[in-house]
C-alpha cells in the first residue's frame, strides 16, 4: 500500500515537470498552472476588443424560441383585408389611445389631426386623419402603417404596442365620427 501511494506521487510529480502533457495548447502542465496568459496591456483604454465571431449567425430554429405574441410583419394588402382590430371600441380604448396620441402623434398630426404638428412642418406633411382619405382604409392598413411605418411615416413598433395601436385606431375611429370633416 506504501509502494501505490509512492508510485502515484512520483507519478504526479512527473506529470507536472514532463514536456508533453494531455493538456491541448500548452507547453507542459508546470507552464499551464504557472503562467496565466493576459494580454500585454491590461487598461481599458488601450486593450485591444475581442475578435467577433465570424462567419453566418444562423436564427434560432423555429421550435426553440417561444413565437406567441411576437408581432410579425405581413404584406401591408393581405394585413388590410384580413386584420380586424380585436380590441372593442369602448370609451376606456379611446381614452387610452387619446393618451397614447397625444405622447407621441401629436409631433407630427397635430393636435387637430390634420397634419399640421410642430415637425411636419420641416418634412413631409402626414395625411390628414380625419380626412376622406384615412376613414376610406381599413383598420389593417392602419395598424400597419402605425407598427410598421411607411412610406412618409417612420415605423413605431417599438413606441407603440399592439395593444396601443388597437386604442389608437379605436381612437382615429371615434374621431373621425364626431367630426364633421
Amino acid at each position: 500500500m506504501l509502494k501505490v501511494g509512492a508510485a502515484l506521487i512520483l507519478l504526479a510529480v512527473l506529470t507536472m515537470f514532463s514536456t508533453a502533457t494531455i493538456s491541448r495548447g500548452l507547453g507542459n502542465l508546470k507552464t499551464a498552472v504557472t503562467h496565466l496568459s493576459y494580454f500585454e496591456k491590461r487598461d481599458m483604454r488601450s486593450t485591444v476588443a475581442f475578435v467577433p465571431q465570424k462567419g453566418v449567425l444562423r436564427p434560432p430554429d423555429t421550435l426553440s424560441v417561444p413565437v406567441t405574441g411576437k408581432d410579425f410583419q405581413t404584406d401591408r394588402a393581405v394585413l388590410e383585408a384580413t386584420f380586424r382590430n380585436p380590441e372593442p371600441m369602448s370609451d376606456s380604448s379611446v381614452a387610452r389611445g387619446q393618451r397614447k396620441f397625444l405622447k407621441t402623434c401629436i409631433p407630427c398630426h397635430g393636435k387637430s389631426m390634420a397634419g399640421d404638428g410642430p415637425v411636419a412642418a420641416k418634412f413631409v406633411p402626414p395625411p390628414d386623419l380625419l380626412g376622406p382619405q384615412t376613414r376610406q382604409r381599413a383598420d389593417g392598413f392602419i395598424y400597419s402603417y402605425i407598427r410598421h411605418g411607411g412610406a412618409i411615416m417612420p415605423s413605431y413598433g417599438a413606441q407603440v404596442t399592439a395593444q396601443e395601436a388597437y386604442d389608437l385606431i379605436n381612437f382615429i375611429r371615434h374621431q373621425q365620427q364626431a367630426s364633421p370633416r
